[in-house]
């Protein structure tokens, strides 16, 4: 609770009119190793440079560039922002120079150039796009090698599981409508989902425009209207699209603007969403499931003719009936039945071949359209010289063709399906946020002069915003009126219900519980925790874990050395039959050794799947992410996963991840006698003038003597004066009261007696924190201040023991206090008075000891270890995620987090590895039994319609196993700890 308060403090500035957050993790010390501020003089001469870096491609890269910088000496602070490609570099010019930093960024792997003037300028911006048309890994490669061949990108990304591509471009040699335009050129749909300027978008409907004039004059009126960036009309729908600065703007004065515009002829309202991801899986599925039946509606009768009716007699000579030579009814209605679906239902294949071998490419697509295309053409040759023959018997496969064509459908049609289900994570945080929201209206003086109840995307800024019980907040802001309490508990964890009250942060999409609330909007749309939330999951899945380059490596080769293959099995069986190779028994009666080596080599063509191992490891990820997301864990992509797995030890900051991190008073020992209460009023006197977490936590404790007062009034304290790292004095009440350690009592000549001596002594044997307290010069009480452990510390050591992962506590505080709470949670090694750059330079050492080591801190000092470790976990983290050093942020203060986090990546990473094992045994075992092994010794062959539906339900396997990681449990020995979990419901 209270490092969730802290959390929730540090985004909130003195100023309510500013709530932006502040950086959570201060970075490395002010001064290099070895040098203070005393020795020399270097705070003034610090230099900041910020670089363009090219090659990042995730949180990860972002990470080993810091780790590199931050390693010179007189780095002062290092900061890279993936998303922009820059990092932005603090430092002192007498131990380390520009082109040092920039050469250490370079040897790390990445391209690095000095700007240098920063301007308002972007040198880099980003855009998602979403790609209509990808089928499998080829395509994703394909695309991504266009964008990559474009002048002005200096990176891009292209995610086959959320059919996403993420590209970095200097929007100076470069625009969007150009990157949209290369993605339709290599054969795929391009939509612009994003850019990287720091602008709202909204689309707005305008009915009652019935000319063109009306819409221009619009037009105008929005265009002089200020912080209005750009205007994009399409008279059909009668949709305005409006990019504006949202500090000076919004959405509300523009309906405004258009409807006084029409002297209330014209009304104006948002745009119906119809664009976004999951619109287009549904149309998608929609698609797929409309070919299948089509499909299905010629394919039923074409297998029907050719696999029962032959057996019925009456039926079968009807069938047989020759019509010209030896053309039969039965091939003419095969024939007449299986083209729709070969042709126009199969198109998609056609038009996909195309486009990959266009761009010297191949994909699944041209696998099928080859494996079918060879069963019809072939069937057609072989009914037209029937039709010109008198004693040729034709043997057609035409029921081959428009079978495989309806499985692979319906296999694409159940992946669709599941693939979309990946996302669900991402659409129930979306769904957090309320559909409406109250606006008030206030007059100079505060008092509300009116309420309207307005969709939530129409907040503006600087709104008042009324939240009545059982209601969300509609976005984040800070309470201007009112006081209630508050669940959490979808962003922090926090279990219980938190105060609010005046000048309290409240976070969009959390519930008020019993008051009423005003609350003034601070962060709305985009800017939210919960949208950053949303697109940190979105970049998680958005990022290739190390694994995936394996899929890609083999994804290059897989189609062309399957059609190799295919052609090869062909051949061998066709020469094997020419020559005698195999006796004539093993040939089918209605086949002979050419027809019979087609349908081997047809069904090695449409057995491989290069989909399956290009969905093992992005589906697992994207479903991997999207469960921790839900238990209030952020894996930041799919490199923090594999780290994650292989961590063997742990290494934790004492203040504030196993201890609860604010001091309270546990005991008070009085040496004269003396009314607790009065005692407590003098103390608290003297030390609410203090802002020392020590005093602070006295003053907390004095309160529960004053139950009746909220706020309560203390007496007035005079020659207030504080001693840094000893106490402070003061007179209350006309009586000298001092309050600190030993040190500050001898100081003043104050005498300790022994019973107060051993009072200290054994306060300090414990753990806790000894003050002395003097009233009129006599040592009149002893306290006892501790940091109580967190709940569930010491059972999460022991749990990380059985997992056979080491835990090493790493702390500034004294080897006394250290050491005593080390041992009441079980850990055996301790490091006490490290200083930040130890906390790292320790992480190092484990590191070249041959551990992975993951770093665990509440983020205060422990930016540099975070950094330096295989894997950070930021602990307690709350909303500040858009900022922090970590690899996996833990929103809630729990310490059994870190065990949910290490089992969800080990789960998470099996499932990958195990979807990789089907996919290559698949392939490796489907491949020769397609081809004919089994057949000589068993007569065992894989007809190829089979063989496409094996090919098929590979693919829709694969991502149902890694949907299975969504039935993810946190492990048992968790479940009888007392600390709340967190649910999106």
């Amino acid at each position: 609770m209270a490092t969730k308060l802290l959390a929730l403090a540090c985004i909130r500035k003195e100023s309510y009119g500013d709530l932006s957050p502040r950086p959570r993790y201060p970075s490395m010390p002010k001064y290099p190793k070895g040098v203070s501020g005393q020795e020399t003089n270097v705070e003034g001469s610090e230099a900041k440079a910020v670089f363009c870096v090219l090659g990042m491609t995730c949180a990860a890269c972002a990470g080993s560039v810091e780790k590199a910088v931050k390693r010179l000496p007189g780095i002062r602070e290092a900061v890279v922002d993936v998303l922009n490609d820059k990092a932005q570099v603090l430092f002192y010019p007498s131990f380390v120079t520009e082109e040092t930093i920039r050469e250490t960024i370079e040897d790390a792997g990445f391209e690095a150039t000095l700007i240098q003037e920063e301007t308002s300028d972007k040198s880099t911006q980003v855009c998602r796009i979403r790609i209509n048309g990808m089928t499998c890994t080829s395509c994703s490669s394909t695309v991504e090698q266009a964008l990559q061949a474009i002048p002005g990108v200096q990176k891009a990304q292209v995610a086959l599981a959320t059919e996403e591509a993420e590209v970095h471009y200097d929007p100076k040699i470069l625009s969007c409508n150009q990157i949209l335009e290369a993605i339709n050129d290599t054969g795929f749909e391009a939509v612009l989902l994003s850019t990287g300027e720091d602008m709202g978008k909204i689309g707005l409907k305008v009915d009652g425009v019935r000319t063109h004039n009306s819409m221009r004059m619009i037009e105008n009126s929005l265009q002089a209207l200020p912080g209005v960036r750009s205007i994009d009309i399409d008279c059909e729908v009668n949709k305005i699209s409006l990019s504006y600065k949202p500090d000076v703007t919004g959405p509300r004065n523009f309906i405004k603007v258009i409807e006084s515009t029409g002297t209330g002829r014209f009304k104006a309202m948002i745009f119906p969403e119809g664009g976004g991801r999951e619109s287009h899986r549904k149309e998608e599925i929609k698609q797929y499931y409309r070919s299948f039946q089509w499909s299905l509606v010629f394919t039923v009768p074409v297998f029907l003719i050719a696999m029962i009716f032959m057996y019925i007699p009456g039926i079968k000579h009807a069938l047989d009936t020759k019509l010209v030579n030896m053309l039969s009814i039965g091939a003419i209605l095969r024939w007449v039945l299986s083209t729709p679906v070969q042709f126009i239902v199969g198109r998609r294949f056609y038009t996909g071949s195309y486009k990959a071998l266009r761009h010297g490419s191949a994909n699944m697509d041209v696998l099928i359209a080859l494996g079918t295309n060879a069963a019809y053409f072939y069937s057609v040759y072989s009914v037209l010289r029937a039709a010109s023959s008198t004693d040729f018997e034709s043997t057609d496969f035409f029921e081959t063709s428009s079978m495989l064509i309806s499985f692979i459908l319906l296999g694409k049609y159940l992946e669709v399906l599941a693939k979309g289900k990946t996302s669900d994570a991402i659409a129930k945080l979306m769904n957090l946020t309320p559909d409406t929201a109250i606006l008030l209206t206030l007059d100079d003086e505060g008092n509300v002069i009116s309420e309207e109840e307005i969709d939530s995307r129409l907040i503006q800024r600087n709104d008042v915003i009324k939240i009545i019980p059982g209601a969300k907040a509609a976005s984040d802001g800070f309470v201007i009126w009112g006081q209630s309490h508050v669940n959490e508990s979808m962003i922090t964890g926090e279990a219980r219900p938190v105060a609010k009250r005046e000048g309290d942060t409240v976070i969009g999409g959390t519930v008020n519980e019993n008051g009423v609330l005003h609350i003034k909007a601070t962060r709305v749309g985009s800017e939210s925790a919960l949208s950053q939330i949303v697109r940190l999951v979105e970049s998680a899945q958005m990022a290739k874990a190390p694994v995936q380059k394996f899929a890609d490596r083999i994804s290059k080769y897989f189609v062309p050395l399957v059609i190799i293959l295919s052609i090869s099995t062909w051949l061998a069986w066709f020469l094997a039959g020419k020559f005698h190779g195999y006796p004539d028994s093993w040939i089918p009666k209605s086949m002979d050794s050419f027809q019979l080596a087609l349908q081997f080599g047809i069904s090695v063509m449409v057995i491989a799947c290069p989909c399956a191992l290009g969905l093992a490891t992005p589906t697992a990820v994207m479903v991997g992410t999207g469960v921790g997301a839900s238990q209030g864990i952020l894996i930041k992509g799919g490199q923090a996963l594999e780290s994650a797995h292989k961590v063997n030890c742990f290494v934790f900051d004492k203040t504030g991840t196993l201890t609860m991190g604010k001091p309270v008073v546990v005991n008070t020992r009085l040496l004269k006698n003396m009314v607790l209460r009065d005692f407590y009023e003098l103390i608290a006197a003297a030390e609410v003038n203090s802002e020392h977490p020590l005093a602070k936590a006295i003053v907390e404790y004095a309160k529960k003597f004053r139950e009746d007062e909220e706020n309560p009034m203390w007496p007035e304290a005079q020659d207030f004066q504080s001693i840094t790292g000893h106490g402070v004095t003061a007179i209350v009440r006309k009586k000298e009261v001092i309050v600190g350690n030993k040190s500050l009592m001898l100081e003043h000549n104050i005498p300790i007696s022994i019973d107060a001596e051993e009072m200290l002594a054994e306060t300090e044997g414990m753990a806790q924190t000894g003050i002395l307290v003097s009233i009129d010069r006599e040592v009149t009480g002893v306290l006892a201040i501790s940091d109580p452990l967190k709940p569930g510390a010491r059972e999460v050591i022991s749990i990380l023991k059985s997992m056979k992962v080491r835990s090493i506590m790493v702390t500034g505080d004294n080897p006394g206090t250290a050491n005593s709470i080390a041992k009441e949670v079980g850990i055996e090694t301790v490091i006490a008075e490290a200083k930040p750059e130890q906390k790292a330079e320790k992480v190092k050492e484990l590191q070249a000891a041959g551990y992975i080591v993951a770093m665990v801190g509440d983020g205060i000092n422990d930016s540099p270890a975070l950094v330096a470790a295989d894997v950070g976990m930021a602990i307690g983290a709350g909303t500040d995620i858009a900022i922090e050093a970590a690899d996996i942020v833990l929103m809630k203060s729990n310490l059994e987090d870190v065990i949910t986090a290490i089992d969800l990546s080990r789960k998470t990473f099996s499932r990958i590895r195990l979807n990789y094992i089907w996919a290559l045994g698949y392939n490796l075992l489907g491949i020769p039994i397609a081809g004919g092994v089994l057949f000589p010794g068993t007569g065992f062959r894989l007809p190829p319609w089979i063989a496409g539906a094996a090919m098929a339900a590979s693919s829709v396997s694969v991502v149902v196993c890694s949907l299975l990681l969504k039935n993810y449990r946190r492990p048992e020995k968790l479940e009888h700890l007392d600390i709340g979990g967190i649910k999106i419901e």
